[in-house]
């Protein structure tokens, strides 16, 4: 007798459940490439950047000290010169960039 339009809406049709997860299917679709992946990639590049360390590279840290790397103790450490005779120990995963890179020694 009293047919309101929500029992209309509520039949739904063929495909109705898959169409109702292709926005959501969408939005993890635009997240994905404008989100993560940029990130991975820029983690990836750190990676790179923090492995490729090596003596006599002047950096930055996070902190925005600035000093010259004089020792890469182990995977995880960096001694590094921020003052004349002031050697301190940080981790590697804390420099932010490296300003001047120097040259491998050539073999004569």
């Amino acid at each position: 007798m009293f047919a309101t339009p929500a029992y209309a809406q509520a039949a739904g049709g063929p495909g109705g459940a898959f169409t109702s997860f292709v926005p959501l299917i969408l939005i993890f679709a635009i997240m994905y490439f404008l989100l993560i992946r940029p990130q991975q990639k820029k983690m990836k590049e750190h990676k790179a950047m923090v492995d490729a360390l090596r003596r006599g590279d002047q950096i930055v840290t996070q902190g925005g000290l600035i000093g010259k790397v004089t020792k890469v103790k182990d995977d995880n450490e960096v001694e590094v010169e921020i003052a004349s005779g002031v050697n301190v120990r940080i981790v590697r995963h804390t420099i932010a960039q490296v300003m001047n890179k120097t040259e491998p020694a050539t073999k004569d």
